[in-house]
């Protein structure tokens, strides 16, 4: 892509009647400006189309210029906007033409294809004979379409990728609800395991209670137990009273016995035939 240059050799030559000091102050600024950026020592141009600036800030070929000199520095932001600033600074055809071109290359520059197109377009409309002008706005618009293709297709790698994470995470989710549902039934297993042993655990409370019932109390024990024939000691005078009552006792009842034999015997009697 050339770059177009726009440099004012003689102009102010022959009209230098005509200037006043102060435009002639401006133009032999940019004269100087031409003079260095042909030499190839940009700083020093810079300096001179900003002197002329100075003097005259809305001047065209100034501006113009010292964009030319920010883009062979590679400085393409400070390019940009005195391009810019030049295209509203003139009315001329030609001159917007020129910047609005020059404007298309530094986006070029940046890879801004979109706004690359939209100012090769509008050099075309103040200039639609420029051939430079129209190859490149051509190559803006087959770089652009690469671009969008290349971006619609990150987009949907970037879509899928998000599908695919979207996925993994469900996939995630529903194999700890998974494994949550195990643990679950895992502890609802030993609960009823230790629901069991609790209810046998009570079963043989109940059991240990009734056979608890079954025996008898301390108390009741020894009340249950017979009887136990208590010793008693006696004198010999309660031995020897004891023994003649049961002497008497037993000639009682044997007179008693022998008194009713008597009485029961029939008397026999003589026979009276």
């Amino acid at each position: 892509m050339m770059q177009k240059q726009l440099y004012l050799f003689g102009f102010f030559i022959f009209f230098g009647l005509f200037l006043t000091a102060q435009e002639g102050e401006v133009i032999n600024h940019i004269f100087e400006g031409n003079e260095q950026a042909q030499a190839e020592v940009f700083d020093e141009a810079e300096m001179a189309y900003r002197r002329a600036l100075s003097k005259e800030p809305e001047k065209p070929e100034a501006l113009y210029n010292l964009g030319n000199t920010h883009y062979q520095e590679q400085d393409f932001e400070e390019a940009k906007q005195r391009y810019f600033q030049t295209q509203k600074a003139t009315e001329n055809k030609s001159s917007k033409h020129h910047a609005f071109h020059n404007l298309g290359n530094v986006l070029m520059k940046q890879k801004d294809y979109a706004k690359a197109v939209e100012a090769y377009k509008n050099a075309l409309r103040n200039n639609h004979q420029d051939e430079e002008t129209r190859y490149n706005y051509a190559l803006a618009k087959e770089l652009l379409e690469k671009k969008q293709d290349q971006q619609q297709n990150q987009d949907q790698n970037d879509q899928q990728d998000q599908q695919d994470q979207n996925d993994q995470q469900d996939q995630d989710n529903k194999d700890q609800n998974q494994e949550g549902d195990k643990d679950k039934d895992s502890g609802q297993d030993d609960e009823d395991k230790e629901g069991d042993e609790g209810d046998d655990k009570e079963d043989k409370k109940d059991e240990g209670d009734q056979n608890k019932e079954k025996q008898p109390k301390e108390g009741e024990q020894e009340k249950e137990q017979p009887s136990q024939p208590r010793k008693t000691e006696l004198s010999p005078e309660q031995v020897k009273s004891l023994l003649e009552a049961m002497s008497n006792q037993e000639k009682k009842v044997q007179d008693k016995v022998n008194a009713e034999k008597v009485q029961g015997t029939p008397v026999r009697g003589e026979k009276d035939w």
